[in-house]
């Protein structure tokens, strides 16, 4: 494995959704397509074969849709330790089910007709964790999500009540789209700093990245949906 490289599995039933994809990313010089799959159990397969970092997951495909595939790879038995980052790969207005992958524990969302350099921004995005991916499709879809799922309202809000001040400020800004960088110059603090706040939001409410930090602002009441950043 190269240092700095982001490795990437691509897995979509469309042979040239796929190779398309492979020829733009592999042109990057900081990312490795190192498999492809057709389908969600061939691309679980893939995944555990070559250990990506990133996942491009569509959500409609046979064999194994990629919400079931996002749920495997994201909730390993016991004595698998790695998991990648999925980023779910949807047309949005007909994937109603993809809100189910927020619970799985993808990390984020995009369309399939977006522009090539957005598809390559957000991997990177989500390699390093850095921020919310597509914010108008994430936001929107954990909105809606936030909406359909029961609340668990107490168990939100005792988990809330035990974060400090300033982490609360960071997860609401965080809930509102804001990047690391942008948090940091709301607050007047160093980048670092809010790293730091964002290390621990991830480890006191047991979140495995920035998605999941959104959707427990929303069910927590922190943030409604009408709010806006």
């Amino acid at each position: 494995m190269t240092p700095g490289v982001i490795r990437v599995v691509i897995v979509d039933d469309q042979d040239m959704v796929r190779s398309g994809f492979a020829a733009l990313l592999s042109a990057q010089s900081d990312i490795d397509v190192v498999g492809d799959a057709p389908d969600g159990l061939r691309g679980i397969e893939v995944c555990r074969a070559t250990l990506p970092d990133v996942v491009l997951m569509d959500v409609r495909m046979p064999e194994l849709d990629g919400l079931e595939a996002a749920r495997r790879l994201l909730g390993p038995p016991p004595g698998i330790t790695h998991r990648p980052k999925v980023l779910m790969l949807t047309t949005f207005d007909i994937d109603d089910y993809v809100h189910e992958a927020l619970a799985a524990g993808a990390s984020g969302f995009l369309l399939k007709d977006s522009p090539v350099a957005e598809l390559i921004h957000a991997i990177r995005v989500i390699a390093a964790g850095d921020a919310l991916l597509a914010p108008s499709v994430t936001r929107r879809l954990i909105e809606d999500y936030t909406r359909r799922r029961p609340v668990r309202r107490r168990q939100t809000r005792l988990k809330l009540n035990a974060l400090t001040p300033r982490e609360t400020e960071v997860l609401h800004l965080v809930a509102l789209g804001l990047s690391n960088s942008e948090i940091a110059a709301d607050l007047f603090v160093a980048e670092q700093t809010v790293k730091t706040h964002m290390t621990r939001l991830l480890s006191k409410l047991d979140a495995r990245d920035r998605a999941q930090l959104v959707i427990f602002a929303y069910e927590s009441g922190l943030v409604s949906p009408d709010e806006k950043g």
